[in-house]
């Protein structure tokens, strides 16, 4: 073959290979996965984590992750409850859970991208130095807590159930929709009707970065010396449907990529983040 035509058939060949990579790509997603938009499930109202206007941390995750895959954001709202997996991942209606615990049952996990812990939130100089929930000075004293959440079997163990004041895990009053569980026992700490509270991290940083804008601060103790069971340190990572193995490695791709820029995310809204192997904080000035 002469050289001219040998080169314009080598250009050809690429070029071929170039049309056909795009939608090879696609067509390499599950069926469910919608490839030209980023579908979250998420909760209209659920601060920090996810908003309806977009304000939580996981929303700004979410807009992060789109931006690296060059496609649209967009939303699939259902209130948090039994069924919200469900109802959302599960009918097909969304592509990924931002924040889901490593190694749930319900989703298939994404490479975690955080870890975090649960945390004691008081009012300033109410147990100065307390560093874990075997302090005697908690016991006999009304302490906030989620009913069905890993902190209650570790306060049964040190004998603080008695005066435990138990939350349900979701607001059901349809007149304080826009209060989470969580916000209501911050409140109820910061006006003196608990002593203190025992919070997941992540909700109860921000809560107290609110309150401390408003009056009167809180202090908030990362929990760091409590036994391994329960857990109350967590890792975090994105849940996608099981089977969608190439969703997930695109997701992992796009969370390592932009890995400072989520971390930065999360320090700005007070999460406390861990160390991945040891249950210490990493330093504010850490490089992801």
């Amino acid at each position: 073959m002469p050289r001219r035509l040998m080169t314009r058939a080598l250009f050809l060949a690429a070029g071929l290979a170039l049309a056909l990579a795009g939608p090879a790509r696609a067509q390499s997603l599950p069926d469910l996965v919608t490839t030209d938009a980023l579908r979250v499930c998420a909760d209209p109202g659920n601060m920090p984590f996810s908003e309806r206007q977009g304000d939580g941390f996981e929303n700004r995750i979410a807009a992060i992750l789109a931006d690296e895959l060059k496609v649209k954001l967009r939303y699939y709202w259902l209130t948090q409850g039994p069924g919200f997996v469900r109802n959302t991942l599960g009918a097909g209606l969304c592509d990924v859970i931002v924040g889901s615990a490593f190694g749930t049952e319900l989703v298939q996990s994404t490479n975690p991208y955080y870890r975090s812990t649960y945390v004691l939130v008081s009012r300033p100089g109410t147990f100065p130095g307390l560093t874990g929930l075997d302090d005697e000075r908690l016991k006999g004293k009304p302490i906030g807590v989620i009913v069905g959440t890993p902190p209650v079997e570790r306060m049964g163990a040190v004998g603080l159930v008695p005066t435990m004041k138990p939350y349900p895990p979701y607001q059901f009053d349809p007149s304080r929709k826009h209060q989470t569980v969580s916000a209501e026992i911050v409140a109820d700490v910061a006006s003196g009707k608990l002593d203190a509270a025992v919070l997941w991290g992540p909700a109860a940083g921000w809560l107290a970065k609110e309150t401390n804008k408003q009056a009167g601060g809180l202090d908030v103790v990362p929990l760091l010396r409590e036994p391994d069971r329960p857990p109350l340190a967590y890792r975090i990572a994105m849940g996608v449907r099981h089977g969608e193995n190439e969703w997930k490695r695109v997701l992992n791709t796009a969370l390592r990529k932009r890995r400072a820029e989520i971390e930065a995310v999360l320090r700005d809204y007070g999460v406390p983040l861990l160390d991945e192997e040891e249950s210490k904080l990493l330093p504010a000035d850490a490089k992801p």
